[in-house]
């Protein structure tokens, strides 16, 4: 089973996502005019920009919404397996990803705020599934991405990010192979349960707050780590560039190259393209789809360039030996011990305790847009999401006694086929999305507070279900 998950994994990569996402991010980044770097200053403006009600959503909080799922484990154990098994040029490939993968972020975001829906409440919502049903006119191709978001955010993911966290705790003495991650993955999994089954609202408020300052001090204690070894700092970017543009290493075996897996590592990290953050995007409550679109790129640059960069960099500049034996966890926990002993450690783990928690819950919030989706837009049942949630629980504890191979394949594949259908469906709609932003452009070049109208670009506002004017 876990030769045939590798195999998929790899041509599911090399040759097609490759493909598709460089293909796909190039037109958006040219066609947009490198709308990610050139208006980031806008972008950051966007953020604090209040909603028109006092009950709406604002560009603000849809975008820790989508934040808060891309920032989780990956930062830290997925940087660290991408360059223990990959080599240190994954974390170019990783910038590169992110560079591109945020125009993917621009156009997704976009298209989910002009195709989102008004609820019974004055709200709004939406996603990929409802501008590939509404614009594509592809209901079963609808079905199929909901089908792909579960699979990857109630399983692949979910699975994942329990073995992240049971790995962290490999360093101690305590730590038994064959029972700890058990205890560790029934743990979580009955704390998961008690929260997602109606109790424990104060835990996840708490860890509301903590999650945030927790990334804060994570990425000055990397800059710590970096400036204890400054000294390498040279020779460090000379290794992670020399190593990316090894080509003759990287097409000798591009499957386990240091550019597939920086690529494989920062789909996965920042989820640009992979067509989740766009459901939390259609919740905002702006006036005109392309602020949301760009706020969304901020996200991706969070994620990749500021705490996967933490990670690459503090673990680089530290010196420790890194190799598949300390792939993951122990590579970044090796790191801190460098300059903070036995309390490196600690805080890794206390960190991915926190992070896996708050993944593992917001990722189901994705999947209970899916499900209201597939069950004809309404929220099922009570005892369908009790025996649904309950299953989730299951999938917790399954994860943290499966090998780390088995767990970082199953999320690829799953997180690969939701992009193969997101991307394609971007890319014939991105025209839409283009001309939104140039009426957007259009609009702040007369000094004016960009509102949207259907008609500017070409759209009939009756075939549009929130922008009715």
């Amino acid at each position: 089973m876990l030769d045939l998950l590798t195999k998929i994994d790899s041509v599911m990569y090399y040759p097609i996502l490759i493909i598709v996402m460089a293909i796909c991010g190039l037109i958006f980044t040219f066609r947009t005019r490198f709308v990610q770097i050139r208006l980031l200053k806008e972008a950051c403006r966007l953020i604090m920009e209040k909603p028109a009600g006092d009950q709406k959503v604002s560009s603000f909080q849809a975008l820790m919404v989508s934040t808060a799922s891309r920032v989780g484990t990956g930062n830290i154990v997925g940087v660290s397996t991408a360059i223990c098994l990959g080599g240190p040029g994954a974390v170019f490939w990783m910038w590169v990803m992110c560079i591109i993968g945020a125009s993917s972020a621009f156009v997704e975001s976009t298209l989910a705020q002009i195709y989102k829906r008004r609820d019974e409440h004055g709200g709004c919502y939406g996603g990929p599934a409802y501008y590939i049903e509404q614009a594509l006119h592809a209901p079963i191709l609808s079905v199929l991405f909901c089908i792909c978001l579960i699979l990857t955010y109630a399983f692949g993911f979910n699975m994942l990010c329990s073995y992240n966290l049971q790995s962290t705790f490999a360093v101690y003495g305590f730590y038994n192979p064959g029972s700890t991650p058990m205890v560790i993955g029934a743990v979580l999994a009955v704390l998961v349960g008690f929260c997602l089954l109606g109790g424990g609202k104060r835990i996840i408020r708490i860890t509301e707050v903590i999650v945030p300052f927790m990334g804060v001090v994570y990425v000055i204690l990397s800059l710590v780590i970096i400036l204890a070894h400054i000294t390498n700092i040279p020779v460090m970017f000379v290794m992670i560039f020399k190593d990316a543009f090894d080509f003759r290493s990287i097409f000798g075996g591009i499957a386990g190259s240091c550019m597939v897996y920086g690529i494989k590592r920062g789909l996965y990290s920042n989820e640009a393209g992979v067509g989740s953050a766009p459901n939390a995007s259609a919740s905002a409550d702006v006036t005109h789809p392309v602020k949301q679109g760009l706020v969304q790129t901020i996200s991706v640059y969070i994620d990749t360039m500021l705490l996967c960069t933490a990670t690459a960099l503090m673990c680089l500049s530290s010196g420790v030996e890194r190799s598949e034996a300390v792939s993951g966890a122990p590579y970044v926990q090796n790191a801190l011990s460098s300059v903070f002993g036995e309390l490196g450690p600690l805080f890794i783990t206390g960190a991915m305790i926190l992070f896996a928690f708050t993944t593992l819950l917001g990722n189901l919030y994705y999947v209970d847009n899916a499900l209201a989706y597939l069950n004809n837009k309404q929220k099922p049942s009570k005892m369908f999401m009790r025996i649904f949630y309950v299953l989730c629980v299951v999938v917790i504890f399954v994860g943290s006694i499966i090998s780390m191979d088995a767990a970082w394949a199953l999320a690829d594949i799953t997180m690969g086929l939701m992009t193969i259908i997101n991307l394609p469906c971007c890319l014939i709609l991105s025209g839409t999305a283009i001309g939104a932003l140039r009426d957007y452009e259009k609009q702040k070049a007369e000094n004016k507070n960009p509102v949207f109208l259907a008609k500017n670009i070409g759209l009939n506002p009756q075939h549009l279900s929130f922008w009715k004017d």
